[in-house]
């Protein structure tokens, strides 16, 4: 793409964002707060799972004083289901230095936020410049394959920043950063895209022949058991140890070391899938239990942290209620 071409080329990408764009409650704002919970949850995270945990989080924590002043249990609580759990504590301590270091203001450069616990080069430049209009670019995975294909090579990770830079309207930084990533989500897909509807295919050196499409890594298949004890009132869990590197304080089902085929004897079996491993999650009831657990009322299974597995097999036996989405 010449120089000449990239002010058409910013044009025609923030008048398609205009008018495409999806209507999503983190795009309503530009309270940093909102923006930065918004960004943390969506990564490693499909955009209709953050959709139905959103709305609720702020109901727990509507500002960043009541998140910083809230335990981290709570905190852990409000994000089962969303994963990464480190991703939750990294932002409850960046709340609290916030408040307790910086007199509750949120930074407003991203020089500034990439100081704080959690936030990394794309998250600052997101919060930057959709939040302040700080003109700084962001790359993603979805930027990253827009700017290639555009550009019409392949570019090395140390130079993709500054490829970014240069496509940037500085006028309008955070909607044109929502605009490439929105176009790399709709459009310009990896294996697929759907060159026939996008906005600068006129200027795109490859229309979509850079393929970015990738051998997608073989699936694991792992089996699980656990043991579910329940009274009419409570169910016992026991308690991940706080210096776990997976998970630590979540609350779970009693595992179970088992081998061999004993689906048939199980009174629940689900399918669990966690990045490249796809698990068959056997539940026993049974009367015995773990020693080191604790039984939890019924009544308060919605309010301790629960890994997702937990959560997902208390649901299915009916022992806790989904997560409803709030209208948004």
């Amino acid at each position: 793409m010449q120089d000449g071409s990239i002010p058409g080329f910013q044009r025609s990408l923030l008048q398609w964002f205009e008018g495409e764009r999806r209507d999503l409650p983190w795009r309503r704002t530009r309270d940093p707060y909102r923006i930065w919970v918004s960004e943390i949850m969506l990564q490693q995270t499909r955009v209709a799972a953050v959709l139905d945990h959103y709305a609720q989080f702020f109901q727990s924590f509507p500002t960043l004083e009541a998140l910083a002043c809230a335990s981290e249990s709570s905190v852990l609580t409000a994000w089962s289901g969303l994963g990464y759990y480190r991703r939750a504590r990294m932002m409850h301590a960046a709340a609290r230095e916030i408040v307790q270091k910086r007199d509750g203001v949120f930074p407003a450069d991203s020089q500034s936020l990439l100081t704080l616990p959690g936030i990394g080069r794309y998250t600052a430049a997101a919060i930057a410049s959709i939040a302040f209009g700080e003109p700084v670019a962001v790359v993603d995975g979805n930027v990253e394959r827009v700017v290639q294909r555009v550009l019409g090579k392949k570019i090395k990770p140390a130079e993709l920043w500054g490829c970014a830079e240069m496509l940037l309207s500085r006028d309008h930084p955070g909607d044109f950063n929502q605009a490439m990533m929105e176009l790399g989500a709709t459009i310009c897909l990896p294996r697929d895209p759907k060159c026939l509807t996008c906005p600068v295919v006129n200027l795109c050196q490859t229309k979509g022949e850079l393929n970015f499409s990738k051998t997608p890594a073989k699936q694991k298949k792992k089996e699980l058991w656990y043991a579910l004890h329940c009274t009419e009132g409570a169910v016992f869990l026991v308690q991940r140890p706080r210096h776990a590197s997976l998970m630590p304080a979540m609350w779970e089902l009693p595992g179970l070391a088992l081998k061999g085929k004993v689906s048939h004897r199980a009174w629940l079996t689900l399918r669990h899938s966690i990045t490249v491993t796809d698990y068959r999650v056997h539940v026993l009831r049974t009367p015995k239990h773990d020693p080191e657990g604790r039984w939890i009322p019924k009544e308060r299974l919605a309010s301790i942290p629960l890994t997702g597995l937990a959560r997902k097999i208390l649901i299915a036996a009916e022992l806790l209620r989904p997560r409803t989405r709030e209208p948004l």
